[in-house]
């Protein structure tokens, strides 16, 4: 038990998903695993282990924006011995390319700020993902037909954007989207040794203003999950 997650020894499994908001998390949870158990809900931030193909996973919210995922990635990791984690969240579209409903696979993360940056100071450190999780994930993808995009995102630490400047630059050096988490996950992974991914759907579009009707965010959200399972145990 730590101070943000109430769940006993041996309560996580080694593999955790990572949504932000925690009623997906119960939603994936029950969707996709068998037998799922809660074993965290300390602040309503929803935690919950099963197994998926007869593996153990864990389906844990992180709430919005890198501080907040940042204190339950370092208590998975450091306390309960998380090895695995895929960030599965939704992002905003920023090349003409990428489509709302499609799937992209952080290979890199370019932030502002994190939380980490204390530790960095001067240095420009280049958050990126785990390759065989990555390699895995884009085969996942093109196994089911799924439309998918690697490359570079931004992780944004404000929801409410004011600097069309910097996207538009963003967007000049070929970001695939917007999010508010990977930068972080990726640099918590590289500090610990742990293996990490960020799986997004695209559920709008900066340049569009298309956004992902609600009606289709289940059946979206779900290759999204499906890919993120299927690269952890490949």
């Amino acid at each position: 038990m730590t101070p943000h997650i109430g769940a006993k020894p041996g309560d996580i499994a080694e593999t955790v998903l990572l949504p932000g908001d925690p009623y997906r998390a119960r939603w994936a949870a029950e969707t996709f695993l068998d037998n799922p158990r809660l074993v965290n809900e300390v602040r309503g931030m929803l935690g919950y282990t099963g197994t998926w193909q007869g593996h153990p996973v864990t389906i844990h919210g992180t709430g919005m924006g890198m501080p907040s995922l940042s204190i339950y990635v370092n208590e998975l990791i450091r306390d309960f011995g998380a090895k695995t984690l895929i960030r599965i969240g939704s992002a905003g579209g920023m090349q003409p390319q990428v489509k709302v409903r499609d799937i992209v696979l952080a290979m890199s993360a370019t932030t502002l700020s994190t939380p980490s940056r204390g530790i960095f100071r001067e240095l420009n450190f280049a958050p990126t993902a785990d390759f065989g999780l990555l390699h895995a994930a884009w085969q996942a993808a093109r196994d089911r037909g799924i439309p998918a995009h690697a490359g570079g995102i931004y992780s944004s630490d404000v929801f409410y954007d004011e600097r069309p400047d910097l996207n538009d630059q963003l967007q000049r050096h070929g970001i695939l989207c917007v999010e508010m988490e990977a930068a972080e996950l990726y640099a918590l992974a590289a500090r610990y040794g742990r293996r990490a991914l960020a799986v997004l759907t695209i559920s709008d579009h900066l340049l569009t203003q298309e956004a992902l009707p609600a009606a289709d965010r289940e059946r979206s959200f779900g290759d999204m999950v499906q890919i993120a399972l299927t690269a952890a145990f490949a």
